[in-house]
């Protein structure tokens, strides 16, 4: 079989096969070698068969071709080198696959075939492994270094993003900062606007409904936030910062006046605000300006309004209380914390909610479904060996979970707040639009209420 020469050293030539001999020692060996894989290894004895690595030691036979793929990290009749640098590895990289892509182009004109192509493709499988491990760790590290959330992983455009890296291949240069902070964030705008106008078209044919959501951000500002809701899904519109404006009714409805203009009054079925007392007000105002239109109080803010006047009942205002002191002791301490995950096997006892009259009330079914191992927990000799055990707030914290009044406090409680955050869970779902199953939903709150205390409510 015809050999092909790779030029591993000076007037030397190579046989491709599987890393045989020199067919020709070089001139003035073991000393001057052109090959840049000398650079990396020591001949033994003066012998070009047998070459120390520089980096690990090992004695590798076969010549400067193994050399190379001990240094790559191909596997390839050699183990791998652990101590190479990085641009060391992908420079011996590209060398093996620049022969074999050599190898290959001659296999086509009848010359080592099979062996060139299987090893080509044995190398750049290896190599592609590699390069999409070094890939995921740079991806991974920009997250981490950034503090990104990880959520942001899931997004559709993540994965598209890498699908078009990708395709472009080699040479790629990502945007700059000036790039992505004025050129492509108004191609952005304007593609956003385009899409706007294309839910227009729909708002115009069947109508819509602008929904208001009020909050305050980290520099403690007001911001209004403004949506339309139309055949075509959700669209953002637009925020205000509300920091200077006084929320009574007349300003509150000046700007959601504005935000029909903008919209459109011939498109608009409805708008949707919370139930405070200003918002109402404004949209009372609204309907008498725009008599087609409807002001419809959000029914997430009802349903939580229906929670804060649960709390002004007598046991409600006692048991929450309560409740709110055993978490808020346990979880001021690490000490408490690591024993209550002993004692729960990993449970919390604090369930984040929509709302936070609703959080108080998933509070109190965690301490429910939490009762026994609280129990344990406050008589084990662990808690009665700590210091905790002999300070007065700690003797009122078991004091509590030892009572069971409390615990059948919680069970009251529970039965009428219940049934109306399962209905605030409906309303606050993105699943499935929720018009259609409120008034329903709401009914079996109000029946399942009254079957809970049949029909006799006391203060």
């Amino acid at each position: 079989m015809a050999s092909t020469g790779s030029g591993d050293a000076n007037g030397a030539s190579v046989h491709s096969n599987e890393g045989s001999s020199l067919s020709k020692v070089p001139k003035n060996a073991p000393g001057n070698r052109s090959h840049i894989g000398w650079k990396h290894g020591i001949s033994i004895d003066g012998n070009t068969r047998n070459i120390k690595c520089i980096y690990c030691q090992k004695i590798i036979t076969g010549g400067v071709y193994r050399l190379k793929h001990h240094l790559a990290g191909t596997q390839k009749y050699v183990g791998a080198c652990i101590a190479v640098p990085d641009v060391v590895k992908k420079e011996m990289w590209n060398i093996v696959a620049s022969l074999q892509d050599k190898q290959n182009k001659k296999s086509k004109n009848g010359d080592d075939g099979e062996d060139g192509i299987s090893t080509q493709a044995t190398i750049n499988g290896i190599y592609k492994k590699e390069l999409q491990e070094d890939t995921c760790e740079e991806i991974a590290a920009f997250f981490y270094e950034n503090a990104i959330p990880l959520n942001a992983s899931r997004s559709e455009k993540f994965g598209s993003m890498f699908e078009k890296v990708a395709r472009h291949g080699l040479g790629f240069k990502p945007p700059s900062y000036h790039e992505l902070r004025v050129k492509y964030l108004k191609k952005k705008v304007e593609s956003t606007k385009t899409i706007i106008e294309k839910h227009r078209a729909y708002w115009k044919d069947m109508g819509c409904t602008i929904m208001s959501d009020g909050w305050t951000d980290k520099r403690r500002r007001t911001i209004l936030s403004f949506l339309v809701n139309g055949p075509r899904g959700i669209v953002f519109l637009k925020s205000i910062n509300a920091s200077h404006i006084k929320k009574t009714a007349e300003n509150i409805f000046k700007v959601m006046d504005d935000i029909m203009e903008e919209v459109g009054e011939a498109n608009v079925v409805q708008i949707v605000t919370d139930n405070a007392a200003n918002y109402k007000a404004a949209g009372q105002m609204l309907m008498e300006k725009r008599t087609r239109l409807y002001w419809t109080p959000c029914a997430a803010h009802c349903i939580d309004l229906m929670l804060e006047d649960f709390e002004k009942i007598h046991v409600h205002k006692e048991t929450i209380p309560s409740g709110k002191k055993i978490t808020t002791y346990i979880y001021g301490r690490t000490f408490l914390i690591s024993l209550l995950q002993k004692f729960t096997k990993g449970k919390d006892l604090v369930t984040p909610a929509m709302t936070r009259f609703a959080t108080s009330y998933l509070t109190l079914g965690c301490l429910l479904d939490n009762k026994g191992a609280l129990r344990r927990m406050f008589t084990s000799i662990e808690w009665k060996e700590s210091q905790y055990a002999r300070t007065r707030d700690g003797k009122s914290v078991e004091n509590v979970i030892m009572d069971n009044r409390f615990w059948k406090n919680i069970v009251t409680c529970l039965k009428g707040a219940l049934p109306l955050i399962k209905v605030l869970k409906l309303v606050d779902s993105d699943e499935k639009p929720a018009m259609g199953y409120i008034y329903e939903a709401m009914d079996l709150a109000r029946e399942s209420i009254q079957k809970a205390f049949n029909g006799v409510f006391n203060r």
